[in-house]
């Protein structure tokens, strides 16, 4: 009876501990397959960095999110870059100003000069820690590695003539997208109110002239202010009306600058080389015969603006002297 007894006894403890072992296993069962969904939840929402491959002069770039250092290397990627809201944190030196173009001086104010477009100084660009540099492959291609192993870079084909399709580029690169596209409507708004207001006159012929130390230059249709006259709808002297950039003069050549209205803009580095040319065509005697002289439409502009540095706030302010000077509207970009 005793032997039973104990037999039962253990029979039920055996029950009771397989229970108890059943009973924990699937709680840790339980406890698993409820933290392991969080996990991976957690491993499938999480977002990786945003980037971009940005295509460009010198190939293909990867950019990581919205750069915030940024470094250029021409004057016209720094008024680009202006115009996008971006201030850089470096640039090169401006063609002229100290050491940045008067209009946009107080936007520059404190930042770093790295040379200038054909010399950039590696050493400080890699101080500055950039997390992106633009330059242009027409200016810098031969340092293009060197720039590219500190930071990402990308590289304009060219520049002057190209600045909408530059435009585009770097804010692509600045992740700026909706800004340039505001930027290129205004512009387009622009002249088009120009052209239609254009409609009721006769439109004249646009000679465009440049002096510059020991060179006088005729601006033709594939030049920045010249891409800028033809798009506007006005029209060029034949002998002006050329698919090309520009090309040197001599004096004998004064007869073919006439034109309906004239304008000349002269670079100066700062030791009047460039107004002594501008004086000596002025006061030669043929220039005297020209009609557009004699009917005292001939207009000296803003050399930085008309030229030199050939972004889209430069492009606004040559728009402005058509304005005044062929339609007499004092309509200003700013």
């Amino acid at each position: 009876m005793y032997g039973k007894l104990l037999a039962m006894k253990i029979f039920v403890l055996r029950i009771i501990s397989l229970f108890l072992i059943t009973a924990v296993s699937f709680s840790c069962s339980t406890n698993n397959s409820t933290q392991s969904p969080k996990e991976n939840l957690t491993q499938t929402t999480r977002s990786p960095e945003k980037y971009r491959i940005v295509k460009h002069a010198m190939g293909t770039t990867k950019i990581i999110g919205k750069p915030q250092r940024i470094v250029v290397l021409t004057n016209e990627a720094t008024d680009l870059v202006l115009a996008l809201g971006i201030k850089p944190v470096g640039a090169v030196k401006s063609w002229s100003g100290d050491p940045y173009f008067d209009y946009i001086a107080s936007d520059m104010a404190g930042v770093m000069v790295i040379g200038d477009e054909f010399q950039p100084n590696l050493e400080k660009i890699v101080i500055l820690k950039p997390d992106l540099i633009i330059g242009s492959k027409i200016r810098q291609q031969q340092i293009y590695r060197r720039l590219a192993a500190i930071a990402p870079t990308v590289f304009s084909e060219t520049i002057g003539v190209t600045w909408k399709d530059n435009l585009k580029l770097y804010a692509e690169a600045l992740d700026r997208q909706q800004e340039a596209e505001k930027i290129t409507n205004n512009w387009h708004q622009r002249v088009a109110n120009f052209k239609a207001k254009l409609e009721n006159r006769k439109v004249p012929e646009i000679s465009l002239v440049r002096f510059a130390p020991g060179m006088t230059r005729v601006y033709y249709k594939k030049s920045f202010p010249g891409q800028i006259i033809e798009e506007v709808g006005l029209k060029r002297p034949e002998t002006q009306n050329k698919n090309k950039f520009a090309e040197e003069l001599g004096l004998e050549s004064i007869p073919d600058l006439d034109a309906d209205i004239m304008f000349y803009f002269t670079y100066d580095s700062g030791n009047n080389k460039g107004k002594k040319v501008e004086l000596k065509w002025l006061q030669h005697p043929l220039w005297k015969t020209l009609k557009v002289i004699q009917n005292e439409r001939a207009y000296q502009v803003n050399d930085v603006y008309w030229t030199t540095s050939g972004g889209v706030q430069s492009a606004n302010k040559v728009l402005d002297d058509l304005y005044l000077y062929i339609l007499e509207e004092q309509k200003y970009s700013n």
